[in-house]
C-alpha cells in the first residue's frame, strides 16, 4: 500500500469561473490559475501521483504549457486516473478536504464526488470530501482563496 498527500490553493479573482471539483458554482468571483484552478482537484491529482512516485501535477502538466491555459482539471484527472491504470496500483480511496469561507460548498459536494469518481473510473463510495470555513481566519477566512488538502491511498493491483 501507498499513500500521497496533496494540497493546493488559489486566489479569488472577478471574471473567472468558480470551478471546485469539477462543478460549476454560482459566486462572483472564481480561482486564479492557468487552467481552470480546480483548486480540490488539484489536491486530489498531487495526492495521486505522490501515492505512485511521480512527482507533482507541475512535472506532469506545466503552467508553462498553452496546451495546459484554461483547460479542465477533470480531464487532467482522468489522465492521472491512467497513469494510475497504468501502474501496478490501484486507488483505496480518496479522502479530501475544502477549506473556504464563501460560498458554501455543501450543496456541490455529491456532484464533485461523482465527477471525480467518474474522472478516475472508481466507484463513489472511494472518493469523500468534506468542506469546512477557517472561522474568518487568514487568507481563507477573508476570502481571499480557496484551499483543499486530500490523501490518496493506493493498494497493488489485481
Amino acid at each position: 500500500m501507498r499513500i500521497g498527500i496533496g494540497y493546493d490553493v488559489h486566489r479569488l479573482v472577478e471574471n473567472r469561473p468558480l470551478i471546485v471539483g469539477g462543478a460549476k458554482i454560482p459566486f462572483d468571483r472564481g480561482l486564479l490559475g492557468h487552467s481552470d484552478a480546480d483548486v480540490l482537484v488539484h489536491a486530489i491529482m498531487d495526492a495521486i501521483l505522490g501515492a505512485l512516485g511521480m512527482g507533482d501535477i507541475g512535472r506532469h502538466f506545466p503552467d508553462s504549457s498553452d496546451e495546459y491555459k484554461d483547460i479542465s482539471s477533470i480531464s487532467l484527472l482522468s489522465r492521472v486516473g491512467d497513469m494510475v491504470g497504468e501502474s501496478s496500483y490501484r486507488i483505496v480511496n480518496i479522502d479530501s478536504i475544502i477549506m473556504a469561507e464563501s460560498p458554501k460548498m455543501a450543496p456541490y459536494l455529491e456532484d464533485m464526488k461523482a465527477n471525480i469518481s467518474n474522472a478516475l473510473g472508481i466507484e463513489p463510495s472511494m472518493v469523500n470530501i468534506k468542506a469546512t470555513t477557517t472561522e474568518g481566519l487568514g487568507f481563507v477566512g477573508s476570502g481571499q482563496g480557496i484551499a483543499a488538502k486530500a490523501v490518496a491511498l493506493l493498494e497493488v493491483g489485481s
